[in-house]
């Protein structure tokens, strides 16, 4: 693949520019992609309705998609509108000879104003082009079209038919759950084998979704050619849409359901692309960096390092240690309840089960040896476990995951550079050690791509809010660190 994906979209117009092919090159490009079209429909449409389609020759179809293909390299391919068995039967036949990758199939049946886009023989005929494609996206009254079901009326009613589909073809099928009543915006992504996979978002309150299909099924094509799967992809192109949907209005597109605004994440950074997550981390861990060495430069840090450090500043360090893990594994616990995949979900509740395991590890081993009590909370403590209640209470996972990234990242950076520094017989190893556990850095690591990616594909204010909430958490980490020796000498 190339820096830049090459995603065609093979679709239907939209002369008011908010479905349809039309639709598409807007949000491929604000995916990341180079993108390209081949019509197989003149639809004559608006926000209130369609009044008229004109079928191409389907010689025509077949060579402006071999025109593409002859040409340029295919890194992923979106399939709408197709309108007829005949138009149908030769987008198969092309996907049979050129077998491009990541292919999307978004069966175009209902548009959004209740009208049909799909002629003779279509249903059908789509059963002989979904085993050529890799993901297919229906809407609720899609799926049940495509099984010759009622439409489901319930969500595991619709996983159900998803799960069926996707054994009939041996495809992948996200079945979109936003036409079914609930206080979320969900997904099923079921694989052949029978597997599922639930993706959530909150759900936008609007009235502008037209072209709402089109756009996600071309943008999870681009970000699939981006990504390593459609696990990775899904997330992205929904949290994509939650914006371009919540913007639909500024659009002020027509008199009827408005389009959703596919370029509004790209205009809110200025028109700049988005920076990559490796970006970011460099970006974000460059910022603490003065941080950083006061925190090293601690006299607690550097009595552990050279084992001078004074027992009594110790011991009260390890006694809020035992108060903040407590608090730190609710701040996680909320954390996963706001993750929107399942992924997500397992790992800041693995994260929260640690913090209660290292809990029960620093008072068995090493408060009780040495001092039998329970500390009050300290106020550097109390000041850090409340901004983080704070941050997560607000119910932005973005913001969370950067205010929670500093307790994870600072402290195993604070390990590895002991280690090289620890002189030997120091009476603090273990506890040094502690933090070079390669279980501790695999968590770590997992914990700054989640953070990173989803900075990466917010737009320039939302970016900015999570890194001043990923400093805040820093500034905390700093004030705790200097706590122990000024409590101590106190």
């Amino acid at each position: 693949m190339g820096a830049v994906p090459r995603v065609l979209s093979v679709a239907g117009t939209d002369p008011t520019g908010g479905a349809g092919i039309q639709a598409d090159l807007k949000s491929i490009a604000a995916a990341g992609g180079y993108g390209m079209a081949v019509v197989t429909a003149l639809v004559a449409q608006n926000t209130t309705g369609v009044r008229a389609i004109h079928r191409p020759d389907t010689g025509f179809l077949a060579g402006q998609l071999n025109a593409v293909s002859d040409d340029v390299t295919l890194d992923a391919v979106k399939i709408g509108m197709l309108f007829d068995a005949g138009i149908a039967r030769t987008v198969r036949d092309w996907l049979a000879a050129t077998r491009p990758p990541h292919v999307v199939l978004d069966p175009v049946l209902v548009a959004t104003s209740g009208d049909r886009l799909s002629g003779d023989g279509l249903e059908s005929a789509l059963a002989e082009v979904i085993p050529l494609t890799d993901l297919v996206t229906p809407n609720v009254a899609e799926l049940g079209i495509l099984l010759g079901e009622p439409a489901a009326v319930s969500w595991p009613e619709l996983i159900g038919q998803a799960t069926r589909l996707a054994a009939r073809h041996g495809v992948r099928v996200l079945a979109k759950g936003g036409h079914l009543a609930s206080d979320d915006a969900r997904d099923a992504l079921a694989g052949p084998g029978g597997e599922v996979r639930i993706f959530s978002a909150p759900r936008v309150d609007t009235v502008h979704t037209h072209g709402t299909g089109c756009s996600l099924s071309a943008s999870l094509a681009t970000h699939r050619a981006r990504t390593d799967s459609w696990e990775a992809a899904i997330p992205r192109a929904k949290q994509w849409l939650s914006a371009s949907l919540a913007a639909g209005a500024d659009l002020d597109v027509g008199t009827g359901r408005g389009p959703v605004s596919p370029l509004a994440v790209l205009w809110d950074r200025g028109g700049v692309h988005a920076p990559d997550p490796a970006t970011v981390r460099t970006t974000w861990w460059n910022g603490i960096a003065d941080l950083r060495a006061r925190i090293h430069d601690t006299a607690f840090v550097t009595g552990l390092g050279q084992g001078t450090l004074d027992p009594r500043a110790f011991a009260w360090f390890l006694a809020q240690d035992l108060v903040y893990l407590r608090e730190f594994a609710r701040v996680l616990s909320r954390t996963a309840a706001l993750a929107p995949t399942p992924e997500e979900q397992v790992f800041w509740a693995g994260c929260s089960r640690d913090a209660l395991v290292g809990e029960t590890e620093v008072h068995t081993r090493w408060i009780e040896p040495r001092h039998r009590f329970t500390a009050a909370p300290a106020p550097a403590t109390t000041r850090y476990t409340d901004h983080l209640l704070a941050v997560t209470t607000r119910g932005d996972y973005a913001t969370a995951v950067a205010a929670v990234l500093p307790c994870l990242w600072i402290y195993h950076d604070v390990g590895h550079r002991l280690g090289l520094s620890t002189v030997a017989g120091n009476p603090f190893a273990d506890w040094i050690r502690s933090y070079q556990d390669p279980g501790v850095e695999r968590m770590t690591e997992q914990a700054i791509d989640i953070a990173t990616t989803h900075a990466a594909s917010a737009s320039d204010a939302r970016r900015t809010a999570m890194q001043a909430v990923f400093r805040t958490s820093a500034e905390h980490e700093l004030a705790f660190f200097r706590a122990p020796t000024q409590a101590s000498a106190a």
